[in-house]
């Protein structure tokens, strides 16, 4: 019970740590310099990256990145497609919309607990002015405006003129996927700040972090490594090297923790892995479980239609990009890419590594391999200390006997993230695990 405990205190003690931990590197604003490391500094092996791009390429892939602690370990195109090519980021955008509110709000240019209307006007809906001034800047963030996100007459969702903003319901009291309402924050933060919302969010974000693009009709367009700036940025919690963007970590928060009690799994237009039950575009069904169930539960993500995505996981300093067409039917935000693409993720890693083994004189066993939240180590001989290192080489556990005697510890391991790691011990043996 003592050993276990001290390995629960150790592993949570490195969560602690980890979650506090900054992103080492960023990129130059300029130029086209970004360091690398390489697919075996993390243990992945070269067939399995392959069965990766087959994959990609197969769902339509033009763009694909994977960052982690700031830097490259996968960049991908696909056909004709080049690092300077530009992609639509669809309903991604609208996770870069939300930070551009939250930077709007701490300069001063507007509140989020107020209504809409202070902003862009009455009659901006087709309700009466009761119902419209019911909507609050903070329900369009959430998709609890209350609008009807199936308007008759012939509008469509992604419409934002007035007579297709449409009353459905009070707002905060539904939740529904509506584009045209989301949208009306474009209009806001535009006319708040007195410039084109381009100009808004090269001013708020892009210069400060090196990324280019631009507004047309609502979406964002841009290379996929502008794209992994802004998933960068995100990761770091707004802030850019030295440089805070988002000073407001109230709001940066809010952005990524549930909004509202109807959909769980969903933030300040960012969606959330993990969650209990999710809501999905075009439907009022409330569905058991996460939204990507492969895939790390401390996840958040930017979604857009066409499986346009930027994937951001803290437990592991990782920041997934991908652009391109749709994989399969054409779907908003979610898609079943998602969790396939985890899938090939996580199969990355190989059995056989380039972290090294010490050979050993006892007889050693581990198990279960892979381990899920208990990880059995049985020798012929006292273990001594034991360390366990991810495949960066970083330590993330460390168990110490009081006497040095033991020969079985169990370590508990549900708390660290999936991955390949080494275990080490004081008499000179050492083992790789994976932990799924």
């Amino acid at each position: 019970m003592k050993i276990m405990l001290h390995v629960i205190l150790s592993a949570l003690l490195f969560l602690c740590i980890t979650a506090q931990a900054q992103v080492s590197y960023f990129p130059p604003k300029l130029g086209t310099t970004w360091d690398t490391l390489s697919p075996a500094s993390q243990g992945w092996c070269p067939d399995r990256i392959d069965s990766l791009y087959n994959y990609l390429d197969q769902k339509s892939t033009d763009a694909f990145i994977v960052l982690i602690d700031g830097k490259i370990v996968l960049e991908k195109y696909f056909g004709t497609y080049t690092r300077d090519s530009v992609h639509y980021w669809a309903s991604a955008g609208k996770s870069l919309t939300s930070m551009m509110v939250g930077i709007a709000q701490e300069r001063g240019l507007l509140d989020i607990n107020n209504p809409a209307s202070q902003y862009l006007g009455t009659g901006w809906t087709s309700e009466t002015t009761a119902k419209e001034n019911l909507v609050t800047v903070r329900h369009l963030l959430t998709m609890n405006s209350g609008l009807d996100d199936t308007p008759t007459g012939g509008c469509t969702n992604e419409d934002t003129t007035p007579v297709c903003l449409q009353y459905k319901a009070d707002a905060g009291t539904r939740w529904a996927y509506h584009t045209g309402a989301y949208r009306k924050l474009e209009s806001i933060v535009s006319e708040v700040n007195g410039t084109t919302y381009t100009s808004a969010t090269n001013s708020f974000i892009g210069s400060h972090i090196g990324m280019v693009g631009l507004w047309y009709n609502g979406v964002y367009y841009s290379n996929a490594r502008s794209m992994a700036r802004f998933g960068l940025l995100m990761l770091n919690k707004g802030v850019w090297d030295n440089d805070t963007v988002l000073h407001d970590t109230a709001y940066y928060n809010a952005m990524i923790h549930t909004s509202q009690t109807f959909n769980l799994s969903y933030g300040y237009l960012w969606w959330l892995n993990g969650k209990a039950s999710c809501m999905l575009p075009q439907t009022q069904l409330v569905f058991p479980g996460a939204i990507v169930p492969n895939a790390p539960a401390d996840m958040f993500c930017a979604l857009g239609k066409n499986d346009q995505k930027i994937y951001v996981v803290p437990s592991r300093k990782m920041v997934v990009i991908r652009q391109g067409e749709t994989s399969g039917t054409p779907l908003l935000a979610l898609s079943s890419f998602d969790n396939e693409v985890w899938r090939y993720i996580d199969s990355l890693p190989c059995v056989t590594t380039n972290i090294a083994e010490v050979k050993q004189d006892h007889v050693i066993r581990v198990f279960p391999n892979p381990a899920k939240d208990e990880l059995h180590i049985v020798s012929d001989g006292p273990l001594g200390s034991i360390v366990v290192y991810n495949a960066m080489g970083s330590r993330v556990m460390k168990y110490d006997s009081n006497t040095g005697t033991a020969s079985s510890v169990t370590l508990q391991v549900q708390y660290l993230p999936r991955g390949l790691y080494l275990l080490q011990s004081g008499n000179g043996f050492s083992h790789k695990f994976y932990k799924e």
